[in-house]
């Protein structure tokens, strides 16, 4: 095949493997999840977004390595010449591969189907038809997933700060003490809380696992 080392493959390997790792991986998840959590804890700058997108970005990274290692392995076992436009979807389609395989195995069956049902009713007249291998389906129907995840853990974070939150605007107010804002109190305890359980590492470790299929 013709050298990985070219600058016109060398280009679509950077390309490609930024794109991937934005919307083919865990990425989407994991960073709205992170997202939820510091505002969950009431707080609005720590960590500061490049920390949570860095966690993030290598936690998805981490998740999909065996993704990556196929699909490099695959691309540098390919043979053709991908100069041409033919040879360059050539190579585009040899390099997806895994991540379809990624996508299908946890993507929302439902949303797929939304996405193939929608297609064909937008494309209808024009020859084309939408199915489940078709990668521009896929791909926005597992970001949708990922993000309707996202918000279902993101709920499930958010109610026990907001018990914590509820428990101490209720001693304030028993107390007398309206003039004092709830926060400056719950969330030093949330804090407490979440450090108490190993709350970053629990919560990486059930993101992670969520993927082990």
């Amino acid at each position: 095949m013709e050298s990985l080392t070219t600058p016109v493959v060398i280009s679509f390997l950077a390309g490609f493997m930024v794109l991937a790792v934005l919307t083919l991986t865990s990425f989407i998840k994991l960073s709205v999840v992170f997202m939820i959590i510091r505002q969950a804890l009431g707080l609005q700058q720590v960590p500061s977004n490049m920390v949570l997108m860095a966690l993030a970005g290598f936690t998805a990274v981490f998740i999909s390595m065996p993704v990556f290692s196929a699909s490099l392995t695959a691309l540098t076992e390919a043979s053709g010449d991908f100069s041409t436009p033919a040879g360059m979807l050539g190579l585009w389609q040899i390099g997806i591969a895994p991540f379809q395989e990624f996508i299908l195995n946890n993507v929302d069956g439902q949303h797929l189907d939304f996405f193939i049902k929608v297609s064909n009713d937008l494309w209808a007249g024009s020859g084309m038809t939408g199915s489940r291998e078709d990668f521009i389906i896929q791909v926005p129907s597992f970001m949708i997933s990922e993000l309707t995840e996202a918000f279902r853990i993101g709920f499930l974070i958010y109610l026990p700060f907001v018990a914590i939150d509820l428990a101490v605007t209720a001693i304030l107010m028993a107390l007398g003490m309206q003039m004092v804002q709830p926060n400056i109190i719950a969330t030093p305890f949330k804090l407490l809380t979440f450090v108490f359980v190993d709350g970053w590492a629990r919560l990486v470790e059930g993101l992670v696992m969520s993927y082990g299929g």
